[in-house]
């Protein structure tokens, strides 16, 4: 049986691209600062790339599956121009419930439902696998699958609820000083850096996306079972 690989696990918006609320427009896409050099780096030292999003715009009716699928189509082509290919791209649909004591599902970030689910999907190994976001709930959700993690230190975490598991494995300034902290660190299984790669970066069976190919399903539909 093939080894179980290690992965990075991003959120999308303020860590990978710019967050512009609730959009799902292509044509406002902008990647934050060094992120493809970050993700460039991060594929050469073997971390499978798995996107992992609250998107509760879908449960609010803002927008639909087919708009965000446009998105995802349209964020994987521009990652296959620097040859760059996701792993995974996860999503949950669901609002927050309004009672932190009885989340609407499993999936919602701080729950960790969409890593494990990427996980059992991917053949991924957490212990070996990192979170990276820019506030404290993908913080949660990364130490609760049992991940590393780095909090994007940029201004975008206001509440600041501290707990065990709300406390950061590392900080950064950026995408690519969270990569570089990453690759230093290495695998805590087998010791030290991570074997580089080759630079030169290898398309995914079947080729790169090609724009406007139709993405892969998305995913996150981890509801809590209603109470008895």
């Amino acid at each position: 049986m093939t080894e179980p690989r290690r992965a990075v696990f991003l959120d999308k918006d303020g860590t990978l691209v710019e967050d512009v609320p609730y959009s799902v427009d292509p044509t406002q896409l902008r990647f934050t600062p060094n992120a493809v050099e970050a993700l460039r780096l991060l594929a050469e030292h073997g971390y499978a790339l798995v996107v992992a999003s609250n998107q509760s715009g879908l449960a609010r009716g803002l927008f639909d599956r087919a708009a965000l699928a446009r998105l995802q189509a349209a964020l994987e082509a521009m990652l296959a121009r620097d040859g760059i290919h996701l792993a995974g791209f996860y999503v949950c649909p669901h609002a927050p419930s309004g009672d932190a004591r009885r989340p609407s599902c499993l999936c919602r970030k701080p729950a960790p439902g969409m890593l494990r689910q990427a996980a059992r999907a991917l053949h991924i190994d957490l212990a070996r696998s990192w979170m990276v976001g820019d506030i404290l709930n993908d913080v949660e959700a990364g130490r609760r699958a049992g991940c590393r993690t780095v909090l994007l230190d940029v201004g975008h975490e206001t509440e600041w609820q501290r707990s065990p598991l709300r406390t950061p494995h590392h900080t950064a300034s950026d995408l690519l000083d969270a990569a570089r902290t990453i690759v230093a660190q290495g695998d805590p299984v087998a010791g030290g850096p991570a074997p580089r790669r080759p630079r030169t970066a290898t398309p995914p069976a079947g080729g790169l996306p090609r724009i406007g190919a139709q993405p892969a399903a998305l995913h996150g539909t981890l509801k809590r079972p209603a109470p008895p």
